[in-house]
């Protein structure tokens, strides 16, 4: 049976003293694919150049964009050293164009900011002041903003806390739940992982920071900065996240990312098959209950219910042993029409929703 045994962090700082003059100031390299965000990049590229306590090195990586990244780009760089340009003769896709910069990075730590997301200001001192304490952690993440329109003003600078997991411990997490919990633009990593683990996974364009990001932790430890907002993540209708998405895209991409882990770095882990084993049954599960959520709410002419059946006996071989696969088989004996008339049916659509909400308040405290 799978462990429901909450995350216990290995470590818990508190709130560390004010960086005030640091001891040394880091080469951080920020590498920012670019496709036909011209809009977006001054806002961007400012957030970066403007982080104090740390050497920025901004890699901007425009993959043939057909807007006016080039113009834009030009204009932003005339004299402005920090700032290296690379145009991709032919469209790479997302995660080729970061494995781009990365080839050119020099800076000690390694971010990478989407053309649309933003840095707030000190996130990167507050990034790298973690590393120094903790030479073990090889990423760092905190909490982003998710906004609509214009770039928020407010932002929470101060940090409460320092959270230390084993790199094992926070992967075992994220195979219980099977999901991210790293947006992206808020997580650094030591460039020397980077040079051990490899680059980004091309074989998935949604979900090959995930993949990253378990790679990491299979050979370091994870630390995350609480209290304090590490970036802004914009929501806009031409994010990548939304017109490349779809479920069905997202499950796959996420069981390439965990499959990729113990075919990696992931499988010299001590509990590496119990954890692949959990990491496939969270993925099933949510297929299932992606299933069963189409028929409470009357949504099986337009969801993929025969994918989500198969994609979960795909995943995990025991999937007719789960209780969501009894509770798909009542919907299915109670037929589309009127599953959503069934009280016990419709129940479930608010205990899904209470559940979620209970988890993402447990992200935004804790990051898990």
């Amino acid at each position: 049976m799978q462990s429901r045994r909450p995350l216990l962090p290995r470590t818990r700082v508190p709130a560390p003293a004010p960086a005030g003059v640091a001891a040394r100031t880091p080469r951080v390299s920020v590498i920012t694919p670019a496709y036909n965000y011209g809009h977006f990049l001054p806002e961007t590229v400012g957030s970066a150049l403007g982080q104090q306590g740390v050497e920025v090195e901004l890699i901007v990586v425009d993959d043939r964009s057909t807007d006016d990244t080039p113009q834009v780009l030009a204009e932003l760089g005339r004299d402005e050293p920090r700032l290296v340009v690379v145009r991709n003769e032919t469209n790479h896709g997302p995660c080729d164009a970061f494995n781009d910069g990365l080839a050119l990075a020099t800076g000690e730590f390694i971010v990478r900011l989407d053309a649309d997301d933003l840095l707030t200001p000190g996130s990167l001192a507050r990034s790298v002041q973690l590393f120094d304490r903790f030479p073990e952690v090889g990423l760092v993440y905190g909490h982003p903003v998710h906004f609509h329109g214009a770039v928020p003003t407010d932002f929470r600078p101060d940090v409460s806390a320092w959270t230390i997991w084993s790199g094992e411990d926070w992967i075992a997490e994220r195979c219980r739940l099977g999901v991210n919990c790293i947006t992206t633009p808020e997580a650094v990593v030591r460039a020397s992982i980077y040079q051990e683990i490899g680059t980004w996974d091309n074989r998935m364009r949604l979900a090959c920071d995930l993949g990253a990001w378990l790679r990491v932790a299979a050979v370091a430890d994870v630390g995350r900065v609480d209290g304090a907002d590490q970036a802004w993540h914009r929501e806009h209708q031409s994010s990548i996240s939304i017109t490349d998405g779809g479920r069905r895209v997202d499950l796959t991409e996420r069981r390439i990312a965990f499959d990729a882990l113990f075919e990696g770095p992931g499988g010299k882990l001590s509990r590496a098959a119990e954890l692949h084993d959990s990491a496939r049954r969270a993925l099933a599960t949510e297929a299932l209950e992606s299933a069963c959520h189409a028929y409470d709410r009357g949504l099986t002419g337009h969801e993929p219910v025969d994918w989500y059946v198969e994609f979960a006996q795909e995943t995990y071989p025991r999937a007719r042993q789960l209780p969501q696969w009894r509770g798909l088989l009542r919907r299915q004996r109670v037929g589309a029409r009127l599953a959503p008339l069934v009280p016990g049916f419709a129940a479930s659509v608010v205990r899904r929703r209470l559940r979620n909400d209970a988890r993402h308040r447990t992200w935004t405290r804790h990051g898990v």
